[in-house]
C-alpha cells in the first residue's frame, strides 16, 4: 500500500539532460562550426590563387593601358599635321598631302564610303546570319548542325586577300549584269544611280559590300548561334505544352531571349567591316570624284586609303595626315564595339 508508482522520467531530464525544461547541451562532436570571416579567407589563400589573380588583374590592366596608349600615340602624331591642314578636316572632301606647305585634306568622303559599304554589308549579312543560326539551333539535326557550323566558322579563317581577289576577279563580273539592271531600272533612287566608276570593272561599293557581308557572316552567325542555344529549356517546353508550333516557339521564346545578343553580334560584325583593309584595297577603284551616295561609286575607306598611301610615309607631316584619319577610324570602331557591349550588359541572362 505504501509502494509509490514512479512515473517515467521524460527524456532529456536526467543528469545529462537539461534541467527546468532547458534542452540538453549537444556533444562536442556536434558543436557548430564557426563562420569563416573574410580575414580568414585572405589568410588561407594559396600561392597559386595569388599568382593567378595577379596575372588576370595585370592582363586586364595591360589591355586598358595599351588601348589608351594607342589612342594617345595617334593623337600626338596627328596634331602637328592637323595644324598644317588648310581645309576643315571633318567636312572637306579634298585629299592632297603631297605638298607639305599646302596640305589640304578632309575625311568626309572616307567616312561616307566606310560607313555606307559597312552598313550595306550589315544589311545583307544580318538576315542570312539569323536564318543560319536559327536553322543550326532549332531545326537541323545534331549530326548535321555540328559539321555545318564548322563550315561557317571556317569562313573566318580565309585570308582577306583571298576575299579581295575573289571579289574583284570572280564576283565582280557576275554582278555586272545585276548592277546594270539596277542602274537602269532603279537609277532614280540615289543608292542605285550610275556611279563615278565603271560597273564592268567591278570596283564599286556594291561589290565591296557583298564581299564584306561574306566576311562578317561567321562572326554574327557564331555569336547568335551561341545566344539562341542558351534559351531556357523551360521556356521552350512551356510553349510546346501550350500547343505552339515550331515557328511559334522560335517567335515567342528564342527570338525574344536572343534579340539583344543578336544585335550585339551584328555590331561586332559592323566593327569588323569598318576596319577591313586588304580586301577593300583590292576591290575598290580609286577615283577623284566625290562620293555621290551611290552603291556603284568607287572611292576609298579609311583603312584602304592608309594602306595605299604607305609609300608616302617618309615625311612625318604627310604620315600625320593619314594617322589623323586612322584616329577617326579608331574612335569609330571603338564606339561601335562599346555599343555592342552596352547592349549585352543590360541583360543579366548573358552575364
Amino acid at each position: 500500500m505504501n509502494d509509490r508508482t514512479v512515473a517515467p522520467r521524460p527524456a532529456g531530464t536526467g543528469t545529462t539532460g537539461a534541467r527546468g525544461g532547458v534542452p540538453a547541451a549537444r556533444p562536442d562532436s556536434e558543436a557548430p562550426i564557426p563562420p569563416t570571416t573574410e580575414a580568414d579567407q585572405k589568410t588561407h589563400v594559396r600561392p597559386g590563387d595569388r599568382i593567378f589573380a595577379g596575372l588576370a588583374t595585370g592582363s586586364g590592366i595591360f589591355i586598358v593601358v595599351l588601348i589608351a596608349a594607342i589612342g594617345v600615340f595617334l593623337l600626338l602624331q596627328a596634331i602637328p599635321s592637323l595644324a598644317l591642314d588648310k581645309v576643315n578636316f571633318l567636312t572637306s572632301r579634298e585629299w592632297s598631302t603631297s605638298d607639305v606647305n599646302n596640305m589640304r585634306y578632309g575625311i568626309l568622303d572616307l567616312l561616307l564610303v566606310t560607313v555606307v559599304s559597312s552598313a550595306f554589308a550589315l544589311v545583307i549579312a544580318m538576315p542570312i546570319a539569323l536564318g543560319i543560326a536559327l536553322f543550326l539551333t532549332q531545326y537541323a539535326p545534331r549530326r548535321l548542325a555540328r559539321p555545318f557550323a564548322y563550315i561557317i566558322d571556317l569562313l573566318a579563317a580565309v585570308p582577306s586577300i583571298i576575299f579581295g581577289l575573289w571579289g574583284l576577279l570572280v564576283l565582280g563580273p557576275v554582278l555586272t549584269p545585276i548592277g546594270e539592271w539596277l542602274t537602269s531600272s532603279l537609277g532614280w533612287i540615289p543608292l542605285f544611280a550610275k556611279g563615278n566608276v565603271s560597273i564592268e570593272l567591278g570596283g564599286t561599293i556594291f561589290t565591296a559590300g557583298i564581299v564584306l557581308a561574306v566576311m562578317i557572316l561567321p562572326i554574327i552567325t557564331a555569336v547568335s548561334r551561341e545566344v539562341f542555344d542558351r534559351t531556357p529549356v523551360t521556356h521552350v517546353e512551356g510553349a510546346i505544352a501550350l500547343g505552339a508550333t515550331k515557328w511559334e516557339v522560335v517567335r515567342t521564346t528564342v527570338l525574344p531571349f536572343g534579340k539583344a545578343g543578336y544585335v550585339s553580334a551584328s555590331m561586332l560584325g559592323l566593327g569588323r567591316a569598318l576596319g577591313e583593309t586588304i580586301a577593300l584595297t583590292i576591290i575598290l577603284s580609286g577615283t577623284g570624284a566625290a562620293f555621290a551616295w551611290s552603291l556603284f561609286d568607287g572611292g576609298a575607306t579609311f583603312a584602304s586609303k592608309i594602306a595605299l598611301a604607305a609609300p608616302e610615309f617618309n615625311d612625318p607631316r604627310t604620315a600625320g595626315a593619314y594617322i589623323a584619319a586612322g584616329l577617326v577610324l579608331f574612335v569609330l570602331t571603338f564606339g561601335v564595339n562599346a555599343l555592342a557591349r552596352s547592349i549585352v550588359a543590360g541583360h543579366k541572362e548573358y552575364e
